[in-house]
């Protein structure tokens, strides 16, 4: 099996989880702040976890308005989701995240995580969920 790379990208940083090897569970991995004066480095860090793990296949959150619109926030996504697919040649499906950076805060909420730790680690979290929504998708179809 292949393993998946996740990405919630932002504005000021990317969350990033793989799969497992069987692309059952996902695992959070870091997350990368963005620096608007070294657009390549989040790229570069992005091409280091594709050859160590020996990604075949990326997905990107597109967070989608309520009605299913995409703004300016979904728009950047996609273009992200371009670059990444160029550079890496490798598949990049965009999937719907809705909801997910909400559901990853009321998560590290519940297990009593501290504001300041919360903020550190809710776009990696972003990026499990957003990964593992797509792997059980992937699941039940089989």
């Amino acid at each position: 099996m292949t393993r998946i790379l996740g990405l919630d990208v932002g504005s000021h940083t990317v969350g990033v989880a793989v799969s497992d090897a069987m692309g059952w569970t996902a695992q959070g991995i870091e997350t990368v702040r963005r620096k608007p004066h070294q657009p390549d480095e989040v790229f570069e860090r992005i091409g280091e976890w594709v050859k160590q793990y020996e990604v075949e296949e990326i997905v990107v959150g597109l967070p989608k308005n309520m009605n299913g619109t995409i703004g300016p926030s979904g728009e950047a996504c996609q273009e992200f989701a371009r670059e990444a697919e160029k550079r890496y040649e490798l598949p990049v499906v965009l999937w719907d995240e809705r909801l997910t950076t909400m559901a990853a805060e009321k998560m590290l909420i519940s297990a009593d995580i501290s504001r300041k730790k919360r903020k550190q680690v809710i776009d990696k979290m972003a990026a499990v969920l957003i990964l593992q929504g797509y792997l059980d998708s992937r699941q039940s179809k089989n």
